[in-house]
């Protein structure tokens, strides 16, 4: 917890408890700065992770708060979602090969720092929607 609060590596990536007071540890925010050399330069991406019961056996749900154009993010499935219950969109697990391949040993350090990676590979070239659009 504390290291994913001060930030991972070289600080493009954060984590943190969405509630202190949570002692299931279910509900995440994580924090994404964008790549050099892409259209997600320098961006703050904001993300919602959840960690079900079964976690970590089973992978976290990933959902963006800042809207992102990305191969594993249905814009749909967000859209779908902020009618329902959540403004977000939703990260893919089959197009994501970290969770769809999920180990235990994973972490929300795993999935973040993949995540960042997924923008340089999948996502560099994307047009992406204007900065700091949000659901």
């Amino acid at each position: 917890l504390e290291k994913g609060e001060k930030g991972l590596g070289d600080g493009t990536c954060s984590y943190g408890l969405a509630n202190g007071d949570d002692i299931t540890m279910t509900m995440w925010n994580g924090t994404i700065i964008g790549p050099s050399n892409s259209f997600h330069e320098n961006r703050i991406y904001d993300i919602k992770i959840t960690c079900g019961d079964c976690y970590p056996d089973f992978p976290p749900s990933i959902f963006f708060l800042t809207k992102i154009n990305l191969p594993c993010v249905n814009a749909t499935t967000g859209e779908m979602k902020k009618k329902l219950m959540l403004d977000c969109q939703l990260v893919e697990p089959s197009k994501f090969p970290v969770l769809s391949g999920w180990k235990r040993n994973y972490t929300l350090e795993t999935v973040l720092v993949e995540l960042r990676r997924e923008m340089l590979r999948a996502g560099r070239k994307l047009i992406q929607p204007p900065e700091g659009t949000m659901f």
